[in-house]
């Protein structure tokens, strides 16, 4: 475990586990370490539904476009269908020693958006987070390892402008090896990135042993009401 993982474990609380990112060459060097488990029931538990994206534009299909502009403004929702997420998003920044935030515990069941980085659907890697349990049981992101390829992710922003995604790949790295510059940083694509713990867990060894990340690149958009019907990408 590297001086970054060993300063991280010692501020973790029982029960639950950090996701951090150390920032340096102008905040792009990133490390990321997994997050606790706690006793979890065998069925994931329910949490709150909060504004929904109707199913009506879940559901129909999208086309990506060059001429796409996603405007740079704060998500608030994030809709999985295929493991019954839908869920309102926190915004998640850096905390003091510059390692990034995570929901708080009594959040748990709701994911939160890395703001640092770009708005879901602009280029870039737009980057949320979630637990996947708690000391309730399973959290917001306790399926998400089951996602498979094609599988859709909808993200809600402030002004009503609902960006498409489709699941690309699911990978589970070990702590030590996370690829934090493939996760965090820009590739020239539209990527969201949703991140989790999972792997092994060993509690003498603080937590989880691995990461899970869904890589998901946007296939579509549609415009908030009243937009001029130009900038959707229908």
């Amino acid at each position: 475990m590297s001086a970054d993982h060993a300063t991280v474990a010692r501020r973790r609380r029982t029960g639950w586990g950090v996701l951090a990112v150390v920032l340096a060459l102008t905040g792009v060097v990133l490390v990321l370490a997994g997050l606790h488990r706690s006793p979890a029931p065998a069925r994931p538990v329910s949490a709150p539904t909060v504004s929904p994206i109707p199913a009506s534009e879940a559901s129909r299909p999208h086309r990506v476009t060059h001429r796409v502009t996603v405007p740079r403004i704060a998500p608030v929702h994030l809709a999985i269908p295929a493991i019954h997420v839908s869920h309102r998003l926190l915004r998640l920044g850096l905390q003091p020693d510059r390692t990034v935030e995570v929901p708080a515990p009594e959040d748990s069941a709701y994911p939160g958006w890395f703001r640092l980085g770009p708005t879901p659907g602009q280029v870039g890697s737009s980057v949320i987070l979630g637990h996947v349990d708690s000391v309730r049981g399973p959290a917001v992101f306790y399926d998400l390892r089951f996602l498979s390829r094609g599988d859709k992710v909808d993200v809600r922003l402030r002004d009503g402008t609902v960006t498409h995604f489709a699941v690309r790949r699911v990978a589970t790295y070990a702590n030590a090896d996370f690829p934090a510059d493939r996760v965090y940083a820009a590739h020239g694509v539209r990527a969201l990135n949703l991140v989790t713990c999972g792997g092994e867990y060993d509690r003498s060894r603080g937590g989880y042993q691995s990461n899970v990340v869904v890589y998901t690149r946007l296939v579509g958009t549609t415009p908030a009401a009243g937009a001029r019907s130009g900038s959707s990408s229908h």
